[in-house]
């Protein structure tokens, strides 16, 4: 196995400042079970907790040996770098996140490099006990309505386009992190124009990124697909049409939760 070290810093830009005595009970061992989606990435550390406090959309103090926590990392604009499964392992935090994007991470909490003791390990093992079913292939996660942000939608799409706030991977109360002050905005407002939407086209040859138009209008962007199914965020007025992308039809099938 293949280990990468890296420490990284507290982010003066946060303000939540509670210390936290840490979990119990997961094992510390690593399953050697691999999937093609994800690598996990161990912080370690007495500032672990209170440093991803301060960077993620999710309260990690719910996290415990039985639980498994959907999250996002925003960057100051409000707009998801990364979507993220959390795990404990004993008194430190497994980062489940996309293959792709574990460098682009790693260089990004380099930025924030000050005095918290936190220090990332990176396995080239990914553990499938880790993350929910639906979670370990795109057909799945896209059936799922469960947005999966790498390096081909990074920083492009806010939490609430991606209906996090309806996946529980948002906490509104647990105090500050990067983004959050536009995400809360978002909240209050209570309203989202656009929203992820599933759907299933008539082609194959979609590509993440695309546009989504409806009469010649853009009316939204793809954020994933799988074969002929994808997931697009879209305007929500739009939600029950048949839409375009390039010149292929694709039709909204619903989620499987409500928006």
């Amino acid at each position: 196995m293949i280990i990468v070290r890296m420490v990284v810093g507290s982010d003066h830009g946060t303000c939540w400042n509670e210390r936290f005595t840490g979990f119990s009970g997961h094992t510390r061992s690593m399953p050697e079970v691999v999937t093609e989606l994800y690598k996990v990435i161990e912080a370690r550390g007495p500032d672990t907790v209170s440093f991803l406090q301060g960077q993620l959309t999710q309260d990690l103090r719910r996290l415990n040996a039985e639980t498994r926590l959907f999250a996002a990392w925003c960057n100051p604009k409000g707009r998801v770098i990364v979507t993220i499964r959390l795990a404990a392992i004993d008194d430190d935090v497994a980062l489940v996140v996309p293959v792709n994007m574990v460098e682009y991470i790693l260089e990004k909490m380099s930025l924030y490099r000050f005095r918290a003791k936190v220090e990332f390990i990176v396995t080239d093992g990914v553990a499938r006990n880790f993350i929910e079913s639906d979670y370990d292939d795109h057909d799945k996660l896209i059936q799922a309505g469960i947005p999966y942000i790498d390096v081909t939608n990074t920083e492009s799409f806010t939490p609430h386009m991606l209906n996090l706030d309806k996946l529980d991977a948002i906490s509104f109360t647990k105090g500050c992190y990067t983004g959050q002050e536009i995400v809360a905005r978002t909240e209050h407002r209570g309203r989202t124009k656009r929203r992820l939407m599933l759907y299933e086209s008539d082609s194959s040859d979609i590509a993440a990124g695309a546009n989504v138009t409806n009469d010649d209008q853009v009316v939204g962007q793809v954020v994933n697909v799988s074969g002929h199914s994808l997931l697009a965020v879209t305007l929500v007025e739009s939600h029950a049409t048949r839409l375009k992308v390039n010149e292929t039809s694709i039709s909204p099938t619903g989620l499987p939760y409500s928006i």
